[in-house]
């Protein structure tokens, strides 16, 4: 596994976390959960400082413009409403959205790796789910890059 999926996988698990605390705590247990705790050393060592900083970034992004985020995902949710979405595919989907709003990672290789991230922590239909509302998202990104 490379640096970068380590780096996407932490990222979905701090973001994770970071949904679970509920609105009143995020402000609070965003600046703990960007030194991933739930690391043990030989993990951090595998993760390099490249890996975690590429974390930091997309944890940090993605909270930063979580209105715009949220508000793509909810855009492009067919008969499912936002506030039922399970905070696994929630937070896969939201540094999923931030990446393809606001970095210069190809379309495919984001929806790739969180249709893989999803296979692994999700539910066995999440991936199928994930990849529909992505695909749309990457959609209307491209149109509106056109016009």
């Amino acid at each position: 596994m490379g640096a970068r999926r380590l780096g996407r996988i932490l990222a979905f698990q701090a973001l994770y976390a970071w949904g679970a605390a509920g609105s009143r705590r995020r402000q609070t247990v965003l600046a703990d959960l960007l030194e991933f705790p739930w690391l043990d050393e030989a993990a951090r060592k595998k993760l390099g400082e490249s890996a975690a900083g590429f974390s930091r970034l997309l944890v940090q992004g993605t909270v930063e413009n979580i209105t715009q985020v949220d508000g793509m995902i909810k855009q492009h949710l067919k008969n499912w409403d936002f506030s039922r979405l399970n905070l696994v595919d929630l937070a896969l989907l939201r540094i999923s959205v931030y990446t393809l709003m606001f970095q210069d990672t190809p379309p495919s290789v984001v929806i790739d790796e969180a249709v893989c991230i999803s296979r692994e922590f999700g539910t066995d239909d999440s991936y199928r789910f994930i990849n529909g509302v992505l695909d749309s998202i990457r959609q209307t990104i491209m149109d509106g890059a056109k016009g």
